[in-house]
């Protein structure tokens, strides 16, 4: 039996994808955490956590777009055209994030401030976009023909807004678990603080979602309250409550540094899971799966190459740098 090509591509770019949310989604997190910071040399210390590896961190999303363009170009074109207005405001928080953060460094005392301000904005903007980009693909979107046939404001409904704002704390939990790994005394302490107060959050933004999701089209109601789908999918809130306790316990009842990362990675990596098995075998709901939306068979072994080639060299370089700056960071010290 052959392999399919098309699956093992949907893998791929499904993995490049959830490395960019688990990867990235911790620098975009200490950014959302300078709100709560107000002493400066706790904020120099949070920025030089994620200065080494933060460019590596976004090359994930790089990656994950460039393959869907090469290998489901329908899908990467109704994507766009469907959400340009959130993927552009993305796109401008990533821009005020990647400026404020270099010219903080150069800045004087006076103006810093106004760098930390815009980080923290750009960090916002950032996620929350994405969080809208995601619930609007959960919705779908209107296709005739191949082509996207609704409005440039589809995008916007009460559905997608709730996303947005359930992921700020998502990310916020992973930036203050980073920081519990990076830093020490009082920012540490401050952070493990933040973290217990996110997770709930988090809590309650989870169980929203769960809630509502299942109602939101007929064939979401169907994977998940459908028989016997019902039984097999009603495992997954419950392995999720147990990794949310687990959380709780390392962060509530304990002074361990890495596991409280650790775990909050698991927990998200969970909700992508929870994600994918919702729309498969669709790209794009509520219909356009994941074979109409292919490139030619014949270009799939080629492009496959470059995927298997630049996947395991991004991997090594990301380890390699956490590797070498997986030290706490003291003062103004990378």
């Amino acid at each position: 039996m052959g392999f399919d090509l098309i699956i093992i591509w949907a893998l791929v770019i499904g993995f490049a994808l959830m490395m960019y949310v688990l990867m990235d989604g911790f620098d975009l997190g200490v950014g959302l955490l300078f709100i709560g910071v107000r002493n400066k040399q706790h904020r120099d210390v949070m920025i030089n956590s994620v200065a080494p590896v933060w460019d590596g961190n976004a090359i994930w999303l790089v990656l994950g777009g460039a393959c869907m363009m090469a290998v489901f170009p329908l899908a990467y074109s109704i994507i766009l055209d469907a959400l340009y207005i959130p993927l552009l405001c993305m796109l401008f928080g990533f821009m005020l994030r990647g400026v404020a953060f270099q010219y903080r460094f150069k800045a004087g005392a006076k103006d810093k401030g106004i760098w930390d301000a815009l980080f923290c904005v750009g960090s916002v903007v950032a996620t929350f976009f994405q969080g809208v980009a995601i619930g609007a693909v959960i919705e779908g979107f209107a296709i005739e023909n191949g082509q996207f046939v609704g409005s440039a404001w589809d995008w916007m409904s009460w559905f997608s807004i709730l996303v947005g704002f359930c992921i700020l704390p998502a990310y916020g939990l992973l930036g203050s678990t980073w920081l519990l790994i990076k830093t020490e005394n009082e920012l540490n302490q401050k952070m493990r603080h933040y973290s217990h107060h996110l997770l709930v959050w988090l809590g309650y933004a989870m169980t929203v979602l769960i809630l509502v999701t299942p109602f939101l089209t007929e064939a979401l109601r169907e994977r998940w309250l459908g028989l016997p789908n019902f039984f097999y999918m009603g495992f997954i809130p419950m392995l999720g409550l147990m990794q949310f306790t687990w959380v709780y316990y390392v962060i509530r009842f304990s002074e361990w540094q890495r596991w409280p990362f650790a775990l909050t990675l698991g927990l998200l990596g969970l909700a992508y899971f929870t994600l994918i098995t919702s729309l498969m075998p669709n790209i794009i709901p509520p219909d356009l799966t994941v074979y109409q939306a292919a490139a030619p068979e014949s270009s799939l072994p080629f492009t496959l190459w470059g995927g298997a080639i630049f996947a395991p060299v991004i991997l090594g370089c990301c380890y390699w740098s956490y590797h070498v700056f997986c030290a706490k960071v003291r003062d103004t010290e990378g």
